[in-house]
């Protein structure tokens, strides 16, 4: 295998559809500790911000410059009202949200800022799970260039057929898919389902991003190098094009087809710095991936790009305030010896 020329169509269609990027998914409220390295006894404040892989996907977009939408369902009550007033004024576009009344809870989430924190998370009747099919217009998918989908929103129904069906819908749009697997155990009701419902959904998508773990929860090992292959080629023979296996310290592999239709590989080194934190990290990668893939940043440059704002993001005390501005992303790059191959003469269209 070599590591150059991974063959992606579709990223340069379409820029003249109102949004870049829309996010389905879950969008909760988080609470996050002030006091670097203190457990949960020992803390004795809070910071307050928006969480949920999607939003903060959603919000990495459009920190970054990008036209971003967001699909999920939040609660009636102070916690949902601050979501959207969070997602406003980010510049997000709301218009696929739905406030749901009666025991409805947008999800919270307690974190202690520290680089092995614990994190408490509070999912009962969770707002986001209730997504119905029928309450996502097809009009609002085609206005978009990409649907970025988070496998929570597959745990239940009627999130996980409203998914399923936005994700055939963006299909026949013309809009591309990206499935980020984002497994959470606690979200399924039986080991048995994620198998068959992460393949389905992988089915339907153009880009699968994921751990190493989560690849193995889809049903496909990790154990050795092997099994990454392994892994990529199941995935690209059913139409997927790029495959982003993600290793912690280690860097993510990519993986793709040439012109040819044989399997390549690349790989990308982490950016070190001293981290706070490590949530937060996966979703500035995939925020930053896909704002350069739209924004005709090549394949090199995008990952490498992921790599650095999930490099920034922790250093940061949140996820969605620690999201980096496209200036500060290619200053810290160079900074740290990247070399682009070439920007882009306009990288942010307004």
């Amino acid at each position: 295998m070599t590591d150059s020329h991974i063959h992606l169509s579709g990223w340069e269609q379409s820029d003249t559809r109102p949004l870049d990027v829309i996010c389905l998914g879950r969008a909760g409220v988080d609470f996050y500790g002030n006091t670097d390295g203190a457990d949960f006894c020992a803390e004795s404040s809070f910071k307050k911000s928006v969480g949920g892989s999607p939003a903060n996907v959603a919000i990495g977009l459009a920190t970054l410059g990008a036209k971003a939408g967001f699909i999920g369902c939040v609660s009636d009550d102070a916690q949902g009202r601050y979501v959207r007033h969070y997602m406003q004024e980010k510049g997000i576009d709301l218009s696929g949200v739905k406030t749901l009344s009666g025991e409805y809870r947008t999800s919270l989430a307690v974190a202690e800022l520290r680089p092995e924190p614990e994190v408490v998370i509070y999912r009962n009747n969770a707002a986001d799970l209730a997504l119905n099919a029928k309450d996502i217009s097809s009009e609002y998918l085609a206005s978009s260039r990409c649907l970025f989908v988070s496998g929570t929103a597959l745990s239940t129904n009627p999130s996980r057929l409203a998914t399923l069906s936005a994700m055939q819908t963006a299909q026949l749009s013309g809009t591309l898919v990206v499935l980020d697997l984002d497994y959470r155990a606690y979200s399924w009701a039986s080991p048995e389902d994620p198998p068959h419902f992460y393949r389905l959904a992988a089915s339907l998508s153009d880009v699968v991003i994921g751990n190493r773990e989560e690849f193995e929860v889809m049903g496909i090992p990790h154990d050795h190098e092997e099994s990454h292959i392994n892994a990529a080629s199941e995935l690209l023979s059913g139409g997927t094009a790029l495959v982003v296996i993600k290793a912690g310290a280690e860097g993510c592999d990519l993986f793709g087809l040439d012109g040819n239709g044989n399997l390549l590989k690349r790989s990308q080194a982490i950016f070190n710095v001293q981290a706070r934190k490590p949530y937060g990290a996966g979703d500035a990668f995939a925020a930053a991936l896909l704002y350069a893939l739209l924004y005709q940043h090549n394949l090199k440059d995008a990952v490498a790009m992921g790599a650095a704002n999930a490099a920034i993001n922790v250093t940061g005390d949140t996820c969605a305030d620690a999201m980096s501005k496209l200036p500060a992303l290619i200053a810290f790059m160079e900074s740290r010896g990247h070399t682009f191959s070439a920007l882009p003469e306009v990288t942010v269209q307004r």
